[in-house]
């Protein structure tokens, strides 16, 4: 059976423990990956040790040449990148091509990197003073990524630390580690040094050791809200920085004067694309007013009784099977919840069976009407094809749903009305927000995070905010005294620009 080891200078060392990568198509064990321990992750720390000074010392230009290869090589690579990450995760090849090429995007703003690493300047700040800023990288980074984007998280993380000169580890998750370690062995194609961009593969026992290294100073993490929570506080309290992002129940707000054709297009790809396991999924939709709520529902029905189901490799399938057997059960509870919390089961997606696939990880698609702010099956994050109608009354009613859930990562409005979707953007208590967008996903330049519980720290992934994470600024005051200007005595007195 195919055997997934750590990508680490040296190489792995005998493994003592494994877990199964599952086939969530057919339920079989594809391969097995090797779980690393606290001595994994030392011998992966000081690779980058060593390797990473001279790394930071490199010209930024020479390791933005480096991102512009990696570029080139993904994009050669691309068609085996999908086929490998959907065989693993379970998303459509289409889907797993945009998880990549949103990752691709992150590259691409690296490759312009030398620009936004140049610091501030003052000449003449006081009297023969100049005052001016270096940003320079933190040493040593890590990422602990989900399972929901192998591809574009670990770029959207390893990219920007990387490029700003330090090394980074990555601890993806194990249930589909094989993109992860494709991606580090084109890094090193691309010209990367060994030991800039290592894969250690575990679970939580590696996750407590990244958290708990003191040579590790920054970690960034994706995941649930409550294990976004844990590292946040376990990673601070080892003194390191730490941006953590966690769940998310995003809203899409319909407004009477809605597109309800477009409107439901966009549900539809938002809300049970990838098997709806996407922390930018769209599970809640609110129509504002009973009409809209009818009309909406009217038009939803048929639509998501014309989804398809399939395979991963399923070119007419609009998405494939959930990632774990467990997790499928877990889906089909909270749609049992919800139904006996009072929820008006529209489309019931339990039960499905792929000809052919019987023992696949497969769920159809599932509505629920009439779900109220007091259900636990409204304020959890089911991570599933389910798709919740909310009802509001009117405008102030469907603002305060998002602004009040537990979750602030991302919502939507849709309506032809300016003056609504300003006043939506503005009061709305969320940290990305779509207008006639139904998932609202920054561009690489621009920087992606949510509030709340949906993200710990105090600083975004990629763009700006991303470089900001991964370098600290040091700032020189200097004076170049002329020779005869003679003593000016001994001062004690906090220096002035006067």
């Amino acid at each position: 059976m195919r055997q997934i080891d750590h990508f680490i200078v040296g190489g792995s060392p005998a493994p003592t423990r494994f877990a199964d990568v599952m086939d969530p198509n057919n339920g079989g064990v594809q391969a097995r990956v090797t779980l690393g321990d606290a001595a994994v992750l030392e011998r992966a720390v000081q690779a980058a040790q060593a390797a990473q000074p001279a790394w930071a010392a490199m010209n930024p230009q020479r390791r933005a040449r480096v991102m512009f290869d990696f570029k080139s090589l993904i994009e050669k690579n691309m068609d085996t990148l999908a086929h490998m990450l959907s065989a693993e995760h379970g998303k459509v090849i289409a889907d797993s091509k945009g998880d990549i090429q949103r990752g691709l995007e992150v590259v691409e703003f690296c490759c312009g990197l030398p620009h936004v690493l140049k610091g501030e300047y003052t000449q003449g700040a006081g009297p023969g003073i100049d005052v001016y800023s270096m940003r320079q990288p933190l040493g040593i980074g890590a990422g602990i990524t989900p399972f929901n984007f192998p591809a574009m998280i670990p770029l959207w993380m390893g990219a920007v630390a990387t490029s700003v000169g330090n090394a980074f580890i990555l601890k993806p998750s194990e249930r589909d580690p094989s993109v992860p370690n494709r991606l580090a062995e084109l890094l090193l194609e691309a010209g990367m040094p060994e030991g800039i961009f290592q894969v250690v593969h575990g679970d939580k026992i590696m996750v407590d050791a990244i958290l708990d290294h003191p040579a590790i100073s920054a970690v960034s993490f994706v995941g649930s809200s409550d294990i976004a929570h844990y590292v946040y506080n376990r990673g601070v309290a080892a003194g390191k920085r730490v941006q953590a992002m966690g769940g998310a129940k995003n809203h899409g707000i319909i407004m009477p004067d809605a597109d309800l054709d477009q409107v439901v297009n966009d549900l539809c790809g938002a809300a049970y694309g990838s098997a709806g396991e996407r922390c930018m999924a769209l599970p809640v939709v609110v129509p504002v007013g009973g009409d809209t709520a009818e009309r909406l529902k009217e038009k939803l029905i048929p639509a998501i009784h014309a989804l398809r189901v399939g395979v991963s490799t399923d070119a007419e399938a609009h998405y494939g099977p959930v990632v774990t057997a467990q997790h499928k059960a877990k889906v089909e509870g909270w749609i049992q919840t919800a139904v006996d919390e009072g929820s008006e089961l529209v489309v019931d997606g339990r039960g499905f069976k792929l000809q052919g696939h019987e023992e696949g990880y497969f769920l159809g698609p599932t509505l629920l009407d009439h779900v109220t702010a007091d259900m636990a099956s409204y304020k959890e994050e089911i991570f599933g094809p389910v798709l919740q109608i909310v009802r509001a009354a009117n405008f102030e009613e469907a603002l305060a749903l998002p602004s009040r859930h537990q979750y602030g990562n991302g919502v939507a409005i849709f309506t032809r009305n300016g003056h609504a979707a300003r006043e939506f953007a503005a009061r709305v208590n969320v940290g990305m927000v779509g207008i006639n967008v139904p998932i609202p996903v920054p561009v690489a330049y621009h920087s992606f995070g949510g509030w709340k519980r949906s993200g710990f720290g105090d600083t975004d992934q990629y763009g700006m905010e991303g470089i900001r994470f991964w370098t600290k600024v040091k700032k020189i005051t200097a004076r170049w005294p002329d020779g005869g200007m003679g003593d000016a005595g001994n001062s004690f007195i906090i220096p002035t620009m006067g």
